[in-house]
């Protein structure tokens, strides 16, 4: 795709209002582009959602401390005295929400606006063993992976595994409640595979055991699209990562907008054989052992990346607003290549791992940024209070030491 920005907008009516449940940097993101154009945007979430201090945000619904999302989030929209008005769109911005929103699919339907996904679908995506299950089946690259129910699986791999692996849950976002990271990582020794599993089982947690595609970073990519009932596709959008902290297993600290028809392509050919509806995101690693893309995850949602889609003229919110709001759809067939994304903190901390480990020097680290032509997650000089409570939220991470999450 060449370097072209998005035309001028056609006129968009701004009459249905928005709610924004979960996320974080993502909410952010819509709640200030959306805003900005108009449109009524609310948000809900935990105290680390930025999107709530956001100026453009119309009202604010905290979860509180003690409560869970969805608990919160049945109260506030299907309550007797619920605020939210009927007809308000709600855009899913974390995994909670999405089970949120699966749970009570039947309960929201005759009052609110939300993609075309089924609550099957959803809890589909959600699990991690049943995402990597339909890989398989439809012919998407994936790597091997082992369910592990009971102690007789797990003695039963013993043979079949080699090392690095993860043990991975099921359902992340609940895992990481419990644990503080994602998942764990091990990298020789089946007994320490035997250890993780039953610390995961001891909390409840369905696990199972994957490889660890190997390579850098720089090998993972993603696809973004919005698919409708009618089976269109509505934008093809792609990026790759070039750096995460921790190195090959946490969050991504460096972004790169480019066009990757490869990764379009293998994620056509999950979403087409999945029978996806909705919004989907779904992210690659090419293994190095075979030159084939693997499929990393599904997200049914939109991503921490939102801001840098939207900045490179791929404007996913204002198409996702316009198609669920019965407007004509914005058609946008390029965007800006190149556009950077970045953290700095948790990039440093990447960079000084990957220096450690005589993988990146200095100079290398320094050339590879590109400050004149990137974009914050976070910060803008019209909007700072999500600046300064983001600010507050990484110094509790650092002292907490969860700022990779990941062990």
């Amino acid at each position: 795709m060449k370097n072209i920005k998005w035309p001028s907008r056609p006129p968009i009516s701004v009459e249905s209002p928005v709610l924004v449940l979960g996320g974080k940097e993502n909410s952010l993101s819509i709640v200030r582009h959306l805003g900005a154009m108009g449109v009524e945007v609310s948000c809900s979430g935990g105290l680390n959602n930025w999107g709530m201090f956001s100026s453009y945000c119309t009202h604010r619904h905290p979860v509180p401390a003690r409560q869970k999302p969805g608990e919160y989030w049945s109260e506030l929209l299907l309550g007797p005295q619920s605020p939210i008005e009927p007809g308000t769109i709600l855009l899913a911005c974390s995994d909670e929400a999405l089970e949120f929103i699966a749970d009570y699919h039947e309960a929201l339907k005759p009052h609110f606006v939300y993609d075309e996904a089924s609550p099957q679908q959803r809890h589909n995506m959600l699990d991690k063993l049943r995402t990597l299950e339909i890989a398989r089946d439809i012919g998407v690259g994936a790597p091997r992976f082992w369910r592990v129910d009971s102690n007789a699986e797990l003695d039963g791999i013993l043979s079949e595994v080699n090392f690095p692996v993860m043990v991975k849950p099921l359902d992340s976002f609940s895992f990481s409640r419990t644990f503080g990271c994602k998942l764990f990582i091990v990298k020789s020794g089946f007994a320490e595979i035997i250890e993780k599993v039953h610390m995961a089982w001891d909390k409840g947690h369905p696990v199972m055991v994957v490889e660890m595609v190997p390579g850098p970073d720089s090998l993972l990519s993603s696809y973004y699209t919005y698919i409708t009932d009618e089976g269109r596709y509505l934008f093809d959008f792609t990026k790759c990562i070039i750096r995460r902290f921790p190195v090959n297993r946490g969050g991504a600290t460096y972004h790169k907008t480019t066009w990757m028809p490869e990764t379009a392509e293998a994620g056509k050919k999950f979403f087409d054989g999945a029978g996806f509806l909705g919004l989907g995101n779904i992210e690659f690693k090419r293994d190095m052992r075979d030159g084939k893309l693997k499929l990393i995850e599904v997200n049914a949602r939109f991503t921490a990346a939102q801001e840098l889609a939207v900045k490179s003229g791929m404007p996913i919110d204002v198409i996702t607003y316009c198609h669920l709001s019965g407007q004509p759809i914005p058609v946008v067939n390029s965007y800006q290549e190149n556009l950077h994304f970045w953290y700095p903190l948790r990039d440093t901390l990447a960079s000084l791992q990957l220096w450690y480990q005589d993988e990146l020097t200095t100079k290398e680290w320094l050339t590879s940024l590109r400050l004149t032509d990137f974009v914050s997650p976070l910060h803008s000089i019209v909007d700072l209070k999500p600046s300064l409570f983001a600010g507050y939220d990484s110094f509790k991470e650092i002292l907490s030491g969860r700022l990779g999450g990941v062990k």
